[in-house]
């Protein structure tokens, strides 16, 4: 049998390689919003402020309909980590062609309903005629790049799965990077407005594409694929797949749905109270790319020693792990409490949201205790491919936490009830992963 890709030696205390990944992790996570800021700032010095409106809009859509698959990305990482583990080659080429051939499946699926998503959307989302047609070219060009986002999933579950932090740095890099540059030429300099933005977004994701296709092919032989092909869609490995797909789906849509509500909610409390909830839920975006990168790297050691059945360092990597995440997650709590007009300030110069903000600024506090909690545990559960019990923790955070006090702040249009509804629901979600963990400490017995 040939040697596993990325194989390595590995050290006696996996605790150096984890902080490696953990920050390889989090700086990838970061060029996201950095290229967004920059993204945004182009349109943003354009003359029209509908441009910059419209994109927004459209980013909505590319949101719900991204994260709505980001199963590619997390199913991946799992079974890769897990057959990385064992040293399995022949599972780890077959995991990757299952999951590639789907991502271009859905991708093209996308391309062939593009125009009831788009009208769908802009229906959902109403807008003045300006920003609508911004937005209609914007959403018109980035489009197209769908299938190689959903390929760049598979790919980056690939590398976080095998703990390949630099190579997920490299596809960062260059997705990211190519789409400031890219911006620049197109908004830029051939004053493409909203259309370039949107081309240069699907250009980079398909220069993102490029490079991760190499890192494959570097360590994956052409021809041992292809052997590989009467065994692609054996039953048992295709159910296996079908069923953890499906219920990160559905935690991927309990997810969103909590935070479309509180959005909508917020709104119609007051246009105050919105401001000072979006500004606080940017604290919780931020925040997630830290803790992101921690949770990736549990994510694939734990599906490594899961895959050979090492419980002593499943429970070190939790200790750890959640220690780590929980520190990183109540320490920018506590610098936002502490230091909240200085710091909101930079967001926004408006008084009276700044004075909102300083009201519910200490909400932070729980809620990104236990949400650091909730997304370390996403990772962990992840690793061990077991997506039932990320599915059930998150319903029932939705059903008995969020949605009923959520319900009644509506009612009494409340805005610390709405904060509270969220909190219910971050530490629900870290409350039912944590009950989950003992059964999973159990000696794991290979078949």
């Amino acid at each position: 049998m040939p040697p596993t890709p990325f194989q390595e030696k590995r050290p006696k205390s996996f605790l150096k390689t984890f902080g490696r990944l953990a920050i390889a992790n989090m700086f990838s996570n970061l060029m996201v919003p950095l290229a967004g800021i920059i993204d945004t700032a182009f349109l943003g010095h354009l003359a029209e402020v509908h441009y910059l409106g419209g994109v927004a809009i459209s980013a909505i859509i590319f949101n719900v309909v991204y994260w709505s698959f980001s199963f590619l990305r997390m199913g991946t990482t799992g079974t890769i980590a897990q057959a990385y583990g064992r040293q399995d080659f022949r599972t780890i080429s077959l995991i990757l062609l299952r999951n590639g051939l789907l991502a271009v499946a859905i991708g093209c699926l996308i391309l062939l309903l593009q125009v009831p998503i788009r009208q769908l959307g802009f229906w959902l989302l109403s807008a003045d005629t300006d920003v609508r047609l911004s937005g209609e070219a914007f959403y018109n060009a980035r489009i197209w790049g769908a299938p190689a986002v959903l390929l760049n999933y598979v790919l980056l579950g690939l590398f976080i799965g095998c703990g390949q932090g630099k190579r997920v740095i490299a596809m960062s890099i260059v997705g990211n990077g190519s789409n400031i540059l890219l911006d620049y030429l197109f908004i830029w300099r051939l004053g493409w407005a909203s259309a370039g933005a949107g081309a240069a977004t699907a250009m980079s994701q398909g220069c993102m594409l490029l490079v991760g296709s190499i890192l494959v092919l570097r360590k994956f032989s052409l021809p041992q694929l292809w052997r590989l092909r009467t065994d692609l869609w054996e039953g048992s490995a295709v159910y296996a797949m079908v069923r953890l797909n499906r219920d990160l789906l559905i935690r991927t849509f309990a997810l969103l749905i909590s935070f479309a509500l509180f959005t909508n909610w917020s709104s119609a409390m007051g246009t105050a109270v919105l401001a000072a909830n979006t500004l606080l839920l940017q604290v919780v975006t931020l925040t997630s790319y830290f803790v992101d990168g921690l949770a990736f790297a549990t994510e694939s050691f734990a599906g490594q020693f899961y895959g050979v059945g090492d419980r002593t360092r499943l429970q070190t990597l939790l200790i750890w792990g959640i220690s780590l995440g929980t520190l990183v997650g109540v320490t920018i709590a506590l610098v936002f409490l502490t230091f909240p007009k200085s710091l909101f300030q930079v967001m926004t110069q408006h008084d009276s949201v700044i004075s909102q903000v300083e009201d519910y600024v200490g909400w932070l506090v729980p809620i990104l205790g236990f949400g650091a909690i909730a997304f370390l545990l996403d990772g962990y559960f992840l690793g061990l491919t077991a997506g039932s019990s990320l599915r059930n923790s998150t319903l029932v955070a939705t059903l008995a936490g969020f949605l009923p006090i959520g319900l009644i702040a509506q009612s009494l249009e409340a805005p610390h009830l709405l904060w509270l509804a969220l909190t219910s629901f971050m530490a629900l979600r870290a409350i039912t992963l944590l009950s989950q963990i003992p059964k999973t400490l159990q000696p794991v017995h290979k078949t």
